[in-house]
């Protein structure tokens, strides 16, 4: 499971997640993406098994980019407590997504293999998404 190494605070606020993606937002690595249309959390778990689904579909060949960490703890009281006495204590970790986030990405494979593999991903993933196709224009550094 993905989680930080070390976090400056242990308990966050909850934040806000209106508004389009402004970072994050074009395949940079990769050939082809997975783009998210929703605002979510999308938990570790979420993202490991969307990980597992993908490389599981193209056989291990090519190469799987996650472009998404989750650094935002998630915390939780223990079941039948009172309430106040402060805040509960971390859970589970999660990554804040945006409409537009590029999510994940895929090359070395062809688009067929990676359509199949981004819609498996997308079944393990609490937001609807879209396949996306890189431009050659948009390569960055490259002449």
């Amino acid at each position: 499971m993905l989680m930080p190494k070390r976090v400056k605070r242990r308990r966050v606020h909850r934040g806000r997640m209106n508004g389009k993606a402004t970072r994050g937002n074009k395949i940079s690595h990769g050939q082809f993406g997975l783009i998210s249309l929703e605002p979510a959390w999308i938990t570790s778990n979420q993202i490991e098994a969307a990980r597992v689904a993908m490389t599981r579909s193209i056989k291990r060949g090519g190469k799987v980019y996650i472009k998404i960490f989750p650094h935002k703890s998630v915390t939780k009281k223990p079941a039948e407590v009172r309430m106040g006495s402060g805040k509960g204590s971390p859970e589970y970790w999660v990554a804040v997504v945006k409409p537009g986030r590029v999510m994940f990405e895929i090359e070395g494979v062809t688009e067929a293999q990676a359509r199949e593999a981004m819609r498996l991903a997308s079944h393990k993933l609490p937001v609807k998404c879209k396949f996306a196709i890189r431009e050659e224009n948009e390569k960055g550094g490259e002449a």
